[in-house]
């Protein structure tokens, strides 16, 4: 292209003498955006040659642009006059297409001579309207379900050209304004109320404006439709709902008639439906005609009838099978009574257990409560009772007020009363129920009135308090004292008599017993004043209907029961042979102490083992401290002394304060106390030294059984037992592993089965090992022996015959006499050689291709037995 323009720049250069080149170009000319076609841009002339050669046809024209466009030609105006002009072929816009435009206008004469010149042409932008989109600007048709709730509707939106990037908000307008509708700012359209297609407009007509900043608009056709639905529900028009019908009517009777109609005026009108919703069996309606009649019989005094006459109904209709409207509508129908049953009671014989102090004037009995008439309205259900009569009845019972059938007491039932202790405390009453309309039905009514005691005295003691003495020396099971409680209620209860608190000591819970059928107190072991010289019980008495309870003191009396306790109670002292008399003997002392005795009561002696009397203590009474003292010397020279080791034995007396008239009758307790005393002898000159002595000890074990641990050699023959039932039981299965896996060797026979002389008579056998397998025969072949045909295994080699029953084997044609011998002209029993060859082949079959050679292989033909194929073989009798 580039190439041409230079050519024709050159060709213009070279005729510039001959003058001929565009007028008014080059020039800039402007073009409003989407202009119209045919509008005119630039216009210009073009000057002839000198040659006056005219402008060839076609031209001036536009060879290119830039960029390239369709968008404008070059008309021809008049001479040499031209004009540049909108095409309308594409849309010129300011905003989103190119702006300026390079048209290259190329004019030719007839002899040659051109010229070129480029026209720039600039689009100029323009206020557009804005436009809605799409389909929107052809109009919109928007449905409203009737009676929707209020709510958004439908967004608007529109597109302003000059407004690319959408930045500048427009304005929209429903025209005509409604109360109906609105237009927010944001183009979105809203119902404000709810629509009724019967009662109001059925579609509303609107145009829908739109507005940029400057004013321009555009707008669309809006209609807005009220879609109709079944909205209405069907309207009852018989107002009658409470029906009143006399019992007893038969089934099939008609008792009322239930109208309705639907407001509906649209497609819904054509037929009600009515029904029962209500759950019963005495009515049922027509849903066409919605009469309703009796389904069952209707008895007031029997069922549920009796206790409520009415039946509510609830009617149902609507306008459509399934789904669609309905109204519901409360009936009631009341069943009136007729006179046809007695009056009666549930039951006719009662008891009653009236308390002894019941005041005068109560109420013992109403027998309203369970006498009635199944007739359910007066005076049909009316009944009264007569006066009470009956043994003892008379000054106690009455009906009040009279007929009334409430059974009142007028008299005294005290239990303890001897008139009422007379008649045994037990009363008849007999009255009757009847009716009071005819014909009067009547019936006995049988009253056992049973007075029950109460408690009318309480349980008391003889006494408010026992105070009882025991000595702390008496024994298990001594007797105390007793107690004892009456109650003048009748009749009489046995009373249990227990202690409740108290009695306790640190060794035992309780050292008191009480009788709880005579209220005797006893002990349960000794008692011991030093511990607690006085125990205050809580003994209790009850019966079947009340409990009291009294306070008994039991004073220990105090024994002297407690012997004398010194420390040290025993001791070793070692004294020198020269101790002078009187010496306190290592300053030994004995502390005494008396639970029950005075600390001056102690008496102290030195019993067996003071020979020569050479130890003393001091005091020697009168105090619970004294000291041991020597009180002669020791005199071994002389040999008056010759042990040199004492074991003595101290008495402790608490007697000391007791007169001698006193304590032969006193009880006295001694303690003891058991001292070692060892002399020691005067050292001499020469000091020998004895060695040591050594101590052995020998320590003798024994093994001695013990009745208490029975159980050790009962666990040890026990797991005796089961180890030798484990070990038999592992020996058992290993012998039986050793079964099952070690295959067992058959040894040949060494001695012939047949005689040598019987060997050619004899017939032979053929013995055959057979092995049954579960496999798959995937191959077949022929026996070359039989020619019958088998099936074989081509992995385990494991063969069976095909057919047994229809593969026999075919014989060879071999020789005429063959085939007269095959004929059956042998006698039916035939030869023994005829019947050894059908056995042999028969066995042979049975054997079939699973037999297997002396390696456990499947044989194949050829190792097979010799002998089975000399049997197998069909052999010909020569012709005798």
């Amino acid at each position: 292209m580039q190439a041409a323009i230079l050519s024709l720049l050159l060709l213009g250069a070279l005729s510039e003498g001959q003058a001929l080149h565009l007028i008014h170009l080059p020039a800039t000319g402007n073009v409003a955006e989407n202009s119209p076609p045919e509008t005119s841009v630039h216009k210009f002339s073009v000057k002839l040659s000198a040659s006056l050669s005219p402008v060839m046809p076609g031209f001036p024209l536009i060879i290119n642009s830039s960029p390239l466009t369709e968008a404008f030609r070059v008309n021809w105006l008049s001479g040499t006059d031209f004009e540049v002009v909108t095409t309308g072929k594409e849309q010129l816009d300011f905003e989103t297409g190119p702006r300026i435009f390079d048209l290259q206008i190329y004019v030719k004469d007839d002899v040659g001579v051109t010229d070129l010149q480029i026209l720039t042409v600039q689009v100029t932008d323009v206020n557009e309207p804005p436009e809605f989109q799409g389909n929107l600007a052809k109009g919109l048709d928007l449905s409203i379900v009737e009676g929707a709730n209020p709510g958004f509707l439908y967004q608007f939106e529109a597109f302003d050209p000059e407004d690319t990037r959408q930045n500048i908000p427009l304005s929209y307008f429903l025209i005509p304004s409604s109360e109906n509708f609105t237009m927010s700012n944001n183009a979105t359209l809203f119902s404000t109320t709810e629509f009724d297609f019967e009662a109001g407009h059925r579609s509303y007509h609107f145009v829908v404006e739109v507005r940029d900043s400057q004013g321009l608009k555009a707008s669309t056709a809006l209609r807005i439709n009220i879609v109709n639905i079944n909205d209405e529900v069907p309207r009852f028009t018989s107002p009658r709902r409470v029906y009143r019908i006399p019992e007893e009517l038969g089934p099939g009777t008609i008792v009322a008639n239930i109208t309705a109609e639907d407001p509906d005026d649209k497609g819904f009108t054509s037929f009600l439906l009515y029904s029962i919703t209500t759950v019963n069996s005495y009515f049922m309606i027509n849903q066409l005609t919605g009469t309703i009649h009796v389904a069952r019989r209707l008895n007031r005094d029997a069922g549920e009838l009796r206790q409520n006459p009415a039946i509510s109904l609830e009617v149902l209709v609507r306008d459509r099978p399934f789904g669609g409207q309905e109204n519901r509508k409360q009936i009631t129908f009341i069943v009136e009574d007729i006179n046809d049953n007695p009056s009666t009671c549930t039951k006719f014989t009662f008891s009653i257990m009236v308390p002894e102090r019941a005041a005068k004037g109560t109420l013992l009995l109403d027998l309203n409560k369970f006498c009635f008439d199944d007739d359910s309205e007066a005076p049909n259900n009316q009944f009264n009772f007569t006066t009470p009569s009956g043994v003892g009845s008379s000054g106690r019972f009455l009906q009040d007020p009279a007929g009334s059938g409430k059974i009142v007491l007028i008299g005294d039932l005290d239990y303890e009363n001897p008139s009422n202790l007379a008649a045994g405390n037990k009363y008849t009453v007999i009255i009757q129920v009847q009716d009071v309309a005819p014909p009067y039905y009547k019936n006995n009514i049988y009253i056992y009135i049973l007075t029950s005691p109460e408690n009318e005295f309480p349980l008391v003691f003889d006494s408010p308090s026992y105070v009882f003495a025991v000595s702390e020396l008496s024994p298990a099971r001594t007797r105390i004292g007793q107690v004892h409680a009456t109650d003048k209620d009748l009749p009489q209860g046995d009373i249990v008599y227990s202690i409740s608190t108290g009695g306790a000591s640190l060794q035992y819970p309780n050292i008191f017993w009480i009788n709880p059928q005579t209220g005797e107190l006893q002990l349960v072991t000794k008692a011991d004043y030093e511990t607690s010289p006085v125990h205050i019980l809580r003994v209790q008495a009850t019966n079947s209907e009340d409990s009291s309870s009294v306070t008994v003191t039991v004073n220990i009396l105090e024994e002297n029961d407690e012997k004398p306790i010194c420390t040290p109670n025993s001791y070793f002292l070692a004294i020198p042979v020269d101790l002078k008399v009187g010496t306190n003997i290592q300053n030994f002392k004995l502390t005494c102490t008396d639970l029950d005795s005075s600390p001056r009561s102690f008496r102290y002696s030195i019993g067996p083992g003071n020979i020569n009397r050479h130890f003393t203590f001091s005091p020697n009474a009168g105090s619970n401290v004294t000291s041991l003292l020597l009180a002669t010397r020791f005199d071994y020279a002389s040999g008056l002394d010759k042990i040199w080791n004492y074991k003595l034995l101290v008495y402790i007396t608490d007697d000391n304060l007791l007169s001698g008239r006193k304590r032969a009758g006193a009880l006295v307790e001694t303690g003891t106390v058991t001292l070692s005393i060892s002399v020691i002898p005067r050292p001499t000159t020469v000091v020998t030294t004895t060695p040591r002595p050594r101590v052995t000890y020998q320590i003798l074990r024994k093994n001695v059984y013990s009745p208490s641990a029975w159980y050790v050699p009962f666990v040890i023959t026990l797991g005796s037992v089961l180890l030798l039932g484990l070990l038999v039981s592992l020996i058992v299965l290993l012998a039986k592993a050793i079964y099952r896996h070690c295959p067992r060797k058959t040894g040949k026979h060494r001695t012939s089965l047949v005689k040598k002389g019987e060997m050619k008579d004899a017939k032979r056998e053929l013995v055959v090992e057979t092995i049954q397998m579960n496999t798959v025969f995937d191959g077949e072949a022929k026996d070359p022996v039989t020619g019958a045909i088998y099936e074989f295994n081509s992995k385990s080699g494991a063969r069976r015959w095909k057919d047994p029953l229809t593969q026999m084997p075919k014989w060879k044609e071999s020789r005429p006499q063959e085939a007269v011998t095959g004929e059956g002209t042998k006698p039916p029993g035939g030869s023994d050689k005829e019947r050894d060859g059908l056995s042999s082949k028969a066995q042979a079959e049975d054997a079939g291709p699973g037999s297997r050679n002396q390696d456990g292989r499947p044989s194949t033909p050829k190792e097979r037995n010799p002998a089975l194929k000399s049997q197998v073989s069909p052999k010909l009798h020569p012709e005798k």
